[in-house]
């Protein structure tokens, strides 16, 4: 019988891969909150953090950071074959394989998470910037990890999209039944006066 792996010790492996390369679960909610606040003004870090945690659970998005965190150490050790070496430790700019992990991820927030990661890629905001650039700083590889934590980001800025658009209608639905039940009332009491 095959040994199966119980979903919290991918999880857990997961969150550590992404302490181990110094990313916070606080750094990708501030680029969710960047992405976010312009839409709504009562957004807190806190919503954006509890968002990321969300997206964290969910296994693909787990197998992903694991895939790719891999791949980043095995190249900074030197590991791979060649020319796979070279192309990850180098980030080649045609190498296209880290933004389709990251981006498979991506699919199941819809559209809103599409293209949040689209433009998390090109402008590199944040944490991801500082990943991106890490190469030239200290030898560290993150060729896959930058575009995984775009991916966690829009993600977590798409489902928080979703869900604070959910609350909007759900008190314009509170509200307007309130003014119903109201309306209601005056009418009864109008009726037993009269």
């Amino acid at each position: 019988m095959k040994k199966q792996v119980h979903s919290i010790d991918v999880r857990n492996a997961a969150l550590a891969r992404l302490e181990e390369r110094g990313v916070s679960l606080k750094d990708i909610a501030e680029i969710v909150y960047e992405m976010q606040a312009p839409y709504h003004p009562q957004l807190t870090l806190d919503h954006c953090i509890d968002s990321v945690k969300a997206v964290l659970e969910k296994r693909e998005m787990q197998h992903a950071i694991l895939v790719g965190v891999e791949l980043d150490t095995l190249a900074e050790k030197g590991l791979l074959s060649e020319p796979l070496q070279t192309i990850i430790a180098q980030d080649e700019g045609l190498f296209g394989c880290d933004e389709t992990l990251a981006i498979g991820s991506v699919f199941a927030y819809g559209s809103i998470a599409v293209t949040t990661f689209g433009h998390l890629d090109k402008h590199k905001i944040g944490v991801i910037k500082k990943l991106d650039t890490k190469l030239a700083e200290d030898g560290k590889v993150h060729t896959f990890l930058d575009d995984l934590v775009a991916s966690v980001a829009a993600n977590a800025s798409s489902r928080m999209a979703h869900r604070m658009r959910d609350e909007q209608e759900a008190e314009a639905a509170r509200v307007e039944a309130l003014a119903e039940l109201k309306v209601e009332e005056k009418e009864d009491s109008g009726e037993q006066v009269g």
